[in-house]
């Protein structure tokens, strides 16, 4: 199967918001920042795939302390372009009970599906929930989405972007840097 013709012409109009190098060193400053407030903590990393794969992949080797790494797997979008209701496929295997729980995603948009991810931790029990996005979205908020992440490397307006983690119809997740789509492609 070749690639949608469609998807090179999404990446090549696309304008690039940040460089591989911005994002590296926006993933250095989040790292600083988790591991000064969770360092003490024996912290459980969950993964949200698909898009918090590479942020996650990218975080753990910079995070100098003993910690755990589970996943959970829900998501509004699944392949498309417009939020949905969230949809469980996988609930972390590890106990959350008195836990210090990370939720680590690539962007934090409607706020909708890490909002149900933290109510679902906290219901499990974990003693404190933080979530950790590497782009928030600042202007994209539903009002019932988590209002604010944790910890956030990158801020952008409320467009569609693509690259480290975040994907334009299940392509280019794997961009070298945070671009933003051209209008005409939505």
């Amino acid at each position: 199967m070749s690639v949608p013709a469609h998807i090179r012409s999404v990446f090549k109009e696309a304008t690039c918001l940040y460089t591989k190098a911005e994002v590296e060193a926006a993933l250095d400053c989040l790292a600083t920042s988790i591991s000064y407030e969770l360092a003490d903590s024996n912290p459980l990393f969950l993964c949200v795939p698909i898009g918090g794969i590479i942020p996650l992949g990218t975080l753990l080797p910079r995070l100098d302390f003993p910690l755990e790494v589970d996943y959970v797997h829900a998501t509004r979008y699944g392949m498309g372009c417009e939020g949905k209701d969230v949809d469980w496929l996988v609930k972390p295997r590890t106990e959350l009970k008195d836990r210090t729980i990370v939720i680590v995603d690539d962007v934090l948009d409607r706020g909708v599906t890490l909002q149900e991810l933290t109510d679902y931790c906290k219901g499990e029990g974990a003693a404190k929930v933080y979530s950790a996005v590497l782009v928030n979205k600042k202007d994209a908020r539903l009002p019932e989405g988590l209002p604010e992440a944790d910890f956030c490397g990158l801020e952008t307006g409320n467009e569609w972007l693509f690259g480290y983690g975040l994907d334009y119809k299940g392509y280019l997740r794997n961009a070298p840097g945070i671009y933003s789509i051209d209008k005409k492609h939505m």
